[in-house]
C-alpha cells in the first residue's frame, strides 16, 4: 500500500466568506463554488485545498462541532518579498480580515505575518528576508 498526503481540508461557517479569503490569496476556485457544499482548489505539487460547509461535515459524523478556542493547525502561504508580505497582510486587514500577528522580520531569516481567515484559522504570510551585507 503506498499513501501519499493530498488534501488539506477545512471546515467553514460561511462558505462564501471562505471562498473570498482564499480568492485573495491567489487559490482558484470554480465558478458557483459559493453554492456547494464542498469545493476544490488545486494547490502547487498536486494538493488540494477542500471546503466543506459546517453542514457537510454533520451529513457524515452528526455529533461533530466546531473547535473552540486557538488552533493547532495553519497554513502558509509564501510571497515573492519581504514587500509583498506587508502589501498583503495591509490588503487582508483593510478587507476586514483579522491581523493577528503585523508583519515583522522573525530570526529565522523570513518577513513573517498572521492573518486569520473568517473561521479563526491562522494563515501565516512569509518571504526571505534579504542576506545581509
Amino acid at each position: 500500500m503506498t499513501t501519499r498526503f493530498a488534501v488539506i481540508g477545512v471546515a467553514a461557517s460561511d462558505l462564501a466568506a471562505s471562498l473570498a479569503f482564499y480568492r485573495r490569496l491567489g487559490l482558484l476556485f470554480p465558478a458557483g463554488a459559493e453554492e456547494q457544499p464542498h469545493v476544490e482548489a488545486e494547490l502547487p505539487g498536486g494538493l488540494v485545498l477542500a471546503l466543506d460547509t459546517e453542514e457537510t461535515i454533520r451529513s457524515f459524523h452528526p455529533g461533530w462541532q466546531p473547535p473552540s478556542g486557538g488552533g493547532r493547525v495553519s497554513l502558509a502561504f509564501r510571497c515573492g518579498s519581504p514587500a509583498e508580505v506587508d502589501a498583503l497582510y495591509e490588503d487582508l486587514v483593510t478587507a476586514g480580515y483579522h491581523g493577528e500577528l503585523k508583519p515583522w522580520d522573525a530570526f529565522w531569516g523570513q518577513r513573517y505575518a498572521t492573518v486569520h481567515d473568517p473561521d479563526g484559522n491562522g494563515v501565516d504570510l512569509f518571504a526571505p528576508l534579504p542576506a545581509a551585507e
